[in-house]
């Protein structure tokens, strides 16, 4: 193993997987780190951590969103030569009060090793490969922000913001809010996905709306009660302004919602 490498964990997930090729194309070596393919890395088994991250240089951190980091972990990679963290983490997280993500910033703050938290918006991803593609593909998507504009920001830029971080020096105790180019309300971004696939695909944005489409899809009526009082808490401080993170860390402008509609495959088109 190189000290070079760099670890990406959840290299087959919607950033993982792009980070994982900027940094190829860099000609950087790649320790891809998953539960499937690459090297085998799973989150509720510790034998798996060591071997993940021994002798690697560097590492893009990310949990899936139902698990938290755990510190044991990022203790175990220091220790075991990592020396630069990129964290993916997510904008609005104390106003949504997701502890399980500001938890995740204070260990990488904690962590002795360099580190950069990358912050981005609602992923234009959600719609095609993410959380939305079941609605999408139904034709009918309810989220309780009502008319609240979103700088939605495209996979690849959160990627392309990671994979600066990760290759060059300057980005030591930076946290990055990440976003798209413009911000648009729900209903607008169907509309844009509309026009591409000749769809019409409706937009519930009240809280009974939300929690009538969760309990369609299976999820108990408690969680999806529970939901509610972050997205209150979001809609409450407002509309987003987009920033100029990605423009200022990568140098290239950032990908406008519309060209990625015009790139992506809906399901259900």
């Amino acid at each position: 193993m190189s000290e070079n490498e760099i670890v990406v964990l959840g290299a087959t997930g919607s950033t993982g997987r792009r980070v994982a090729a900027l940094l190829r194309e860099a000609g950087r070596s790649v320790r891809a780190a998953s539960r499937s393919g690459g090297v085998r890395f799973d989150w509720a088994d510790q034998d798996t951590w060591e071997p993940a991250v021994a002798g690697a240089a560097a590492m893009y951190l990310m949990a899936p969103h139902e698990l938290p980091v755990d510190p044991e972990f990022v203790r175990c990679a220091v220790d075991s030569g990592v020396r630069r963290l990129v964290l993916l983490s997510s904008m609005g997280i104390e106003v949504m009060g997701d502890e399980r993500l500001m938890a995740a910033e204070r260990t990488v703050r904690d962590s002795g090793a360099e580190w950069t938290i990358v912050r981005p918006n609602w992923f234009n991803q959600n719609f095609d490969e993410g959380v939305f593609a079941g609605a999408i593909a139904a034709g009918e998507l309810a989220v309780p922000v009502g008319d609240l504009r979103q700088a939605f920001v495209d996979a690849d830029d959160i990627a392309a913001v990671a994979a600066t971080a990760l290759l060059q020096d300057g980005h030591a105790g930076q946290s990055y809010e990440v976003t798209g180019p413009e911000a648009l309300s729900f209903p607008e971004a169907l509309a844009v996905i509309g026009a591409v696939t000749g769809r019409e695909i409706r937009f519930r944005g009240e809280s009974e709306d939300y929690v009538a489409a969760m309990t369609g899809f299976g999820v108990p009526r408690e969680q999806a009660l529970a939901d509610l009082p972050g997205f209150e808490a979001l809609r409450a401080r407002g509309d987003d302004t987009p920033t100029d993170v990605v423009r200022a860390v990568t140098g290239r402008d950032p990908k406008p919602f519309r060209a990625y509609a015009a790139e992506a495959r809906f399901p259900g088109s």
